[in-house]
């Protein structure tokens, strides 16, 4: 009793690593008070524990979720409630998450700033255009390890997201039989200097980011720090 009291008064709920919290278990300690959760390696978090999300914090603003078993359908349980509340939204390494679950997002959340797909790995250059088609408050977008993305993704982030100011890409890069190809070049890179409100730009481990790119986007983006 002592404990369900205490998360009553939570507004900020961290669960690293708790294999024992249960989706019944989160159903029962979170309270409508909580602005921001965090879940990550929690082996028992699913699609459920997200519905438990969607459907008991009204006000949250931030989300962070590292889950290998969240599947596409999670992401349909959001609701109007947290179309105007949710402001970040960080989908780490959640594996089975695909464009599918793209579309639920943009749906759902039309409002989010901050948008991490780290790591989602199966998202394609048709998530990234649904992305830029509807999320048009993005000011910050992640999409490191993300190995399908190619130029088209860069180029619908720098032709729609106008208000971006921190955009992360680091280790997009796929290998193919034979020849192997890095699938972001220095054209497509190129293209982000149309980002003109970008604070900052993290290229790491990116192949396809030359010396003489670095060098053309620090001309192009005087107030942008660009990470190498």
């Amino acid at each position: 009793m002592f404990f369900l009291s205490l998360f009553q008064a939570l507004y900020e709920l961290e669960l690293a690593g708790c294999n024992e919290i249960t989706e019944a278990g989160l159903w029962a300690c979170l309270n409508p008070r909580i602005v921001s959760l965090t879940l990550t390696d929690c082996i028992n978090v699913a699609d459920e524990a997200v519905g438990a999300v969607a459907q008991l914090l009204p006000a949250l603003y931030e989300f962070s979720l590292q889950a290998y078993h969240v599947t596409d359908a999670a992401l349909g349980y959001f609701s109007p409630k947290q179309s105007n509340s949710l402001n970040v939204l960080r989908l780490h390494s959640c594996w089975e998450i695909t464009n599918h679950g793209v579309v639920n997002i943009v749906h759902s959340l039309p409002n989010l700033t901050m948008l991490s797909l780290s790591g989602c790995s199966k998202i394609t250059d048709d998530g990234v255009e649904l992305i830029a088609e509807n999320l048009q408050k993005l000011r910050s977008l992640d999409l490191s390890w993300c190995p399908r993305i190619t130029d088209a993704a860069l180029e619908y982030i720098a032709c729609d997201l106008n208000q971006l100011e921190e955009l992360t890409l680091d280790r997009c890069q796929k290998t193919i039989p034979i020849t192997g190809c890095p699938l972001l070049t220095s054209s497509g890179l190129s293209s982000l200097i149309q980002l003109r409100h970008m604070r900052e730009l993290e290229l790491t481990n990116c192949p396809g980011a030359s010396k003489e790119l670095f060098d053309y986007l620090r001309e192009h983006l005087p107030r942008c720090l660009v990470i190498e």
